[in-house]
């Protein structure tokens, strides 16, 4: 089984929802892995400790054009769905956007005049740390002024594999990162908190999944904060309320100190295990 831990907007408590998930699996006795896909800022690693048995790097290769060989057809241009290609005919000119080049290799079929070559660009690291004999820890890292993270978070999913059980720490919004990380997941768990912005980033992470058609449910973290639009808002739309954390200052002190509230609560031990059993039993449905 795969479950994301998503949000529609950051700082809602997606990565404390993921770590404690994570811990009581592990006292369950489940085989599991969770991967930090948040690769723009990702902190797992601050709660949970695992001793570091691989680290790859993650490159792609961009487009050269060498002008002394290049006719100016433009088209390789035409054939770049992604824009990463300038050429101006009349000016002779020509120029690639490496932000925008995916790897794609359409402009070397394209071009007849065997003018573009490749260069490697290194986009950031994938770590997969071990905490037990099956338990793991995949961090996907972009580097900075990375335009996308992407290809680093599907090279993270690739090293997570398929465990029994794999939790998957998306990133915040409902951009490339996030389709990316959801994409293969059975069910998706979006936190959120009961304020004005939080509902509607909710409708919107809502809305994307739909299109999708990934099951899911909500977990609302600060319940007490603001005011109770986003109950009825799930009620209204017929969305299962999976769990209420409540806003309380000794959870945010626990969260603060990067340790887990599941470690050191029984209550909310046996909450998130609670919690757990029930996405399974959703996902059985």
């Amino acid at each position: 089984m795969k479950i994301a831990i998503a949000s529609g907007k950051g700082g809602t408590g997606k990565t404390f929802v993921a770590t404690n998930l994570f811990y009581v699996a592990v006292q369950d006795g489940r085989h599991v892995t969770l991967a930090d896909c948040d690769a723009e800022e990702p902190n797992v690693s601050g709660f949970l400790k695992g001793k570091t048995i691989r680290k790859k790097t993650v490159s792609q290769n961009l487009a050269v054009i060498d002008p002394e060989k290049c006719v100016y057809c433009g088209k390789c241009r035409d054939w770049c769905i992604y824009n990463a290609i300038i050429c101006l005919e009349e000016q002779r000119k020509i120029y690639v956007l490496d932000d925008l080049c995916h790897d794609c290799g359409a402009c070397l079929v394209a071009c007849q005049a065997g003018a573009i070559s490749e260069k490697e660009r290194r986009l950031g690291t994938v770590t997969t740390s071990v905490m037990g004999s099956n338990t793991v820890l995949t961090e996907a890292r972009a580097d900075v002024g990375v335009y996308s993270s992407v290809p680093v978070i599907k090279a993270a999913l690739a090293e997570a594999g398929d465990p029994s059980l794999l939790l998957l720490d998306a990133p915040p919004g409902i951009s490339c990162p996030f389709i990316a990380t959801v994409a293969p997941a059975d069910f998706v768990v979006l936190v959120t908190e009961p304020t004005p912005f939080g509902l509607n980033d909710l409708a919107l992470s809502v809305e994307t999944l739909e299109q999708l058609e990934k099951p899911f449910g909500v977990v609302v973290n600060r319940d007490g904060l603001g005011d109770n639009n986003v109950y009825a808002w799930l009620e209204e739309k017929n969305i299962p309320l999976l769990m209420r954390i409540p806003f309380d200052k000794e959870i945010a002190r626990t969260y603060s100190q990067s340790r887990l509230l599941a470690a050191e609560d029984a209550s909310y031990k046996k909450k998130f295990l609670h919690l757990l059993q029930k996405i399974e039993t959703l996902c059985e449905k």
